[in-house]
C-alpha cells in the first residue's frame, strides 16, 4: 500500500487496532502485515529485554531469522537510540546485510529493538521510517501489555534464570565486542611488521576463546576481592582497548584504606562488566581518543566514573545504555549519563556495597545458569540424549549436571527434580517465539 493511503484516518486506525487486539506470537507477524507495501522485506526480527524465555523473536523467511543471533542483534542494539530509526548495513545472520533498525522503551519495559531486513539497499524515506517507529512503539506496547497472561506471576525462579542468562549473554557480547575493536586497531597499527601483528593477533584470539568458553559454562565469580584487587582485573579487561587501538585508557583506581575495603564478588564483577560496556558504547559514538576510569569507595557505595572527549552525543535513553543501567538495577545500582555535545560524556555507574539478598524461599537458587538450563529441559520431559542436543553438548555433561542438580535439590529422581521447580513456578513450557 502507498504511503499516501496511510494518511487515511480509517486505514492508520485499523493497523493500530490490528497491533493491540493481536495475540502475543502474532504481534510480529500482525506488524509484518502491516509494513510489507510500506517497507518491503524478507524478515523481522526482535531483540527484547523483557522476555523471560528468549530475547530474540523473529518473523519470515526461516533461513535468515534463525540464522540472526541474539549477539548480531546486542551489537546492532548500540547503534540505535530509542525513538530514531537508523537505517545502515549490519552484520545479521552471518553477513553484512541492509537494515532498517527502531527501538522503543516505554515505561515498565527494559527496551526492544526491531531489526526489518528489507527486499532492498535504498533507505526508506525519513517519514517512512517515522511511522514505523511509531507502529513498533505501538507493538511494544501491546507485547508489555500481554506479559502478565503469558508469565505467571509466581515465576521468581525462572526470573532469576533468565535476568543470569542475559547478564552472561551480555558478558560474552561485550567480550567479543572488545576483542573485535582490538583487533581493528592491531590491524591498524602501522608501526608493527606482518609477523609481529599475526602474533599478537593468535594471541588475541586465544585469550578471547578462552575468556568466551568460561563465560559460556557458567564460569563462578572469584572470591571476595580488596577494592585494589578488583580494579586491577578491571584494567586488564580494558586495556587491550588502547594496547594497539587509537584511544588512549586512563586509569584512577581506589587509594589508601579504600583500596583495602572488600568488595562482594557480585559487585565487583557487575562494576567491572558495566565499566567494559560503557567504554564500548562510548567508542561506538566515533571521534573518541581519551577515556578515563576512575573507582571510588566510600559511603557504603561503589562509584566508577567514566569520562570521554568525544562529540557527547551518547544519550541517555539509548537501548546500549539501557542494558548498563538494567545490569546496575539488577544489584540495585544505577547509571546516570551526563553528555555534553563537543565537550564528551560522562557516565556515573553506583553500586551498593552490599550484594542483593537471594530469596530465602528460593529452592531453585543455589543452581548455577547451565544447570537451570538443565532443569528446564527435565521439567519438559526430556531425557539426557535430547537435552545434549538442544543444549549442544555431551551426554555425559548432561549426566554431571542432572547429578549436581539432584544433589543441590536434595531429592532422588528426574521426576522429584521436576515436581519441585514446578512447585517453585518453574515453567513446564514458555514457548513464546514466533
Amino acid at each position: 500500500m502507498a504511503f499516501r493511503d496511510w494518511g487515511d484516518p480509517q486505514r492508520a486506525l485499523s493497523v493500530a487496532a490490528a497491533l493491540m487486539q493481536a495475540p502475543l506470537k502474532q504481534v510480529l507477524s500482525t506488524l509484518s502485515d502491516a509494513l510489507t507495501d510500506l517497507v518491503p522485506h524478507h524478515a523481522v526480527v526482535m531483540l527484547t529485554g523483557d522476555c523471560p524465555k528468549s530475547a530474540t523473536w523473529s518473523h519470515g523467511d526461516a533461513e535468515l531469522t534463525e540464522a540472526v543471533t541474539t549477539a548480531e542483534m546486542a551489537q546492532l542494539a548500540t547503534h540505535v537510540d530509542i525513538g530514531r530509526p537508523r537505517f545502515d548495513r549490519a552484520p545479521l545472520a552471518g553477513a553484512l546485510r541492509p537494515v532498517l533498525a527502531v527501538a522503543s522503551a516505554p515505561p515498565g519495559s527494559a527496551g526492544a529493538l526491531l531489526a526489518l531486513l528489507p527486499t532492498g539497499d535504498t533507505a526508506p524515506e525519513p517519514h517512512v521510517q517515522s511511522l514505523v517507529q511509531q507502529l513498533w512503539d505501538l507493538a511494544t506496547l501491546r507485547i508489555i501489555a500481554l506479559w502478565p497472561s503469558a508469565v505467571p506471576v509466581n515465576q521468581a525462579a525462572p526470573w532469576m534464570a533468565s535476568s543470569e542468562r542475559a547478564r552472561i549473554t551480555a558478558d560474552l557480547t561485550d567480550s567479543h565486542a572488545a576483542t573485535l575493536t582490538t583487533l581493528l586497531g592491531l590491524l591498524r597499527n602501522r608501526s608493527l611488521d606482518d609477523g609481529t601483528a599475526r602474533r599478537t593477533a593468535v594471541d588475541l584470539a586465544v585469550s578471547s576463546l578462552i575468556e568466551l568458553r568460561s563465560l559460556g559454562e557458567g564460569e563462578r565469580l572469584p572470591g571476595e576481592e580488596t577494592a585494589q584487587e578488583a580494579f586491577g582485573r578491571l584494567t586488564d579487561m580494558l586495556g587491550l582497548l588502547s594496547r594497539y587501538g587509537n584511544v588512549e585508557l586512563e586509569f584512577c583506581g581506589p587509594t589508601g584504606e579504600a583500596a583495602q575495603r572488600v568488595i562482594p564478588p557480585v559487585i565487583a564483577q557487575t562494576a567491572r562488566t558495566t565499566a567494559r560496556g560503557t567504554a564500548l558504547t562510548m567508542l561506538e559514538q566515533g571521534g573518541v581518543s581519551r577515556i578515563r576510569v576512575s573507582w571510588h569507595v566510600e559511603d557504603g557505595e561503589l562509584r566508577t566514573i567514566i569520562r570521554d572527549d568525544g562529540p557527547g552525543s551518547l544519550a541517555g535513553d539509548a537501548l546500549a545504555v539501557h542494558r548498563l543501567a538494567d545490569r546496575a538495577a539488577a544489584v540495585s545500582g544505577a547509571v546516570h549519563v551526563d553528555a555534553v555535545a563537543g565537550w564528551g560524556t560522562i557516565v556515573t555507574i553506583r553500586l551498593p556495597l552490599t550484594a542483593p539478598e537471594r530469596q530465602r524461599n528460593d529452592p531453585l537458587g543455589d543452581l548455577n545458569p547451565r544447570e537451570l538450563d538443565v532443569l528446564e529441559q527435565l521439567v519438559q520431559g526430556h531425557r539426557n540424549r535430547a537435552i545434549a542436543e538442544r543444549l549442544r553438548i555431551s551426554e555425559h555433561t548432561v549426566k554431571f549436571h542432572v547429578a549436581k542438580i539432584l544433589k543441590k535439590l536434595g531429592v532422588n529422581s528426574r521426576g522429584e527434580a521436576a515436581a519441585l521447580a514446578l512447585a517453585a513456578g518453574f515453567p513446564a513450557s514458555l514457548a513464546l517465539t514466533s
